[in-house]
């Protein structure tokens, strides 16, 4: 974990066929999935992109969306131009890769939406949200400092399900000094700050997975999501965020 996080995060991830003693616990707030699964737009952008900025600026245009959940993985490449980006991880990067990979390609590039996990050139302009086939049930619960995610079974799924976590934080604010942006002030919301995938499971059986997030800061809304996707294509099935 990037040192700048471990002074407000603490992750830990937990996978296992779904538990019963969870709900003896009544939690603070809790969050349930609806019929039609939003739209996972990921932005993978960098404060040392000069091209970056009208993307940013758009993503800010989604909050407050039910319909879709927004996420800006900022990456680390830009980092060599002078302007290390506060908000860069390495995993961030390393998803962009594995995605590129997945859709045959080897480059990579920002600003680049993904889309229902594909490469989204049609920016601002987004499909409308649809009820997919198999679309498992996404509950999500915070007891404490933890954030619970339960996953029903879903026999008509694909066989293999898998899923990741993201903490996100709004309203953020960098003036940049050096780079392509130098002198730019520059704007974010949706920003991921943690990204931690989960190991896949079957569809059938159902899955739980849990995560301490510790800390805060009261001056940026922070949200904890969870999104679900097809092992095997990569492609989001149902995805929930939870405000509190």
């Amino acid at each position: 974990m990037p040192p700048r996080l471990a002074r407000w995060l603490a992750p830990t991830l937990l996978l296992a066929t779904l538990p019963m003693a969870a709900a003896q616990t009544a939690p603070a707030c809790r969050a349930q999935s609806g019929p039609v699964p939003p739209v996972v737009v990921e932005l993978y952008t960098s404060e040392g992109c000069s091209s970056c900025p009208p993307a940013d600026r758009w993503l800010s245009t989604l909050r407050g969306r039910a319909d879709v959940l927004a996420l800006a993985f900022h990456v680390t490449y830009w980092d060599r131009l002078g302007w290390p980006d506060r908000f860069g991880a390495a995993e961030h990067t390393l998803r962009q890769q594995l995605l590129a990979q997945r859709a045959g390609s080897r480059q990579t590039y920002t600003p680049q939406v993904v889309v229902q996990g594909q490469d989204w050139r049609r920016w601002p302009a987004l499909p409308e949200p649809r009820a997919l086939p198999g679309t498992p049930a996404l509950t999500l619960e915070r007891q404490g400092d933890r954030v619970v995610a339960t996953v029903s079974a879903a026999p008509s799924a694909p066989p293999r399900l898998a899923g990741y976590w993201a903490v996100l934080e709004d309203r953020h604010s960098s003036r940049v000094t050096a780079g392509e942006n130098a002198g730019e002030t520059l704007q974010h919301d949706h920003v991921v700050r943690l990204y931690r995938p989960v190991p896949d499971w079957a569809a059938t059986a159902g899955a739980a997975s849990s995560i301490a997030v510790a800390g805060g800061d009261a001056a940026h809304a922070r949200r904890v999501a969870f999104v679900v996707s097809d092992a095997a294509s990569g492609r989001p099935l149902q995805a929930l965020a939870l405000g509190c």
